[in-house]
């Protein structure tokens, strides 16, 4: 009897530390993998496109301004730093339809066109 009840809770304290090792592992929050989802892809690809497109035009990004409100139905493109810095909190400078509520979905970029977050 006395064995059971070990081995029980061993069976659960191992269960246990691989649950939390699992969550651990895969909290990247809003990491970008390139193929696992076509739809972020195909945003990904839109906002670094319209990022080029607005480099050559000049615009500056140096304020993470917000870069497009529909970028795609339900998503926004964000210029931030990255690091981020409080600039980048600022309402001023984000993406007003993300904020209301209107777009669901953003991609943030930072000043070289790089991908920071996808949600």
């Amino acid at each position: 009897m006395k064995r059971n009840v070990s081995l029980l809770l061993l069976s659960l304290t191992v269960i246990l530390i691989v649950s939390l090792l699992t969550v651990a592992i895969n909290k990247k929050e809003n990491a970008y993998k390139r193929g696992a989802s076509v739809d972020f892809d195909r945003a990904v690809n839109q906002a670094q496109a319209l990022f080029e497109q607005r480099k050559r035009l000049g615009q500056d990004f140096s304020q993470g301004p917000c870069l497009t409100n529909d970028l795609m139905t339900g998503w926004v493109v964000d210029i931030v730093h990255n690091p981020r810095i409080a600039l980048d909190n600022d309402p001023k400078n984000q993406c007003q339809a993300f904020i209301e509520g209107r777009a669901k979905h953003f991609v943030e970029l930072d000043l070289q066109g790089n991908v920071v977050r996808v949600q």
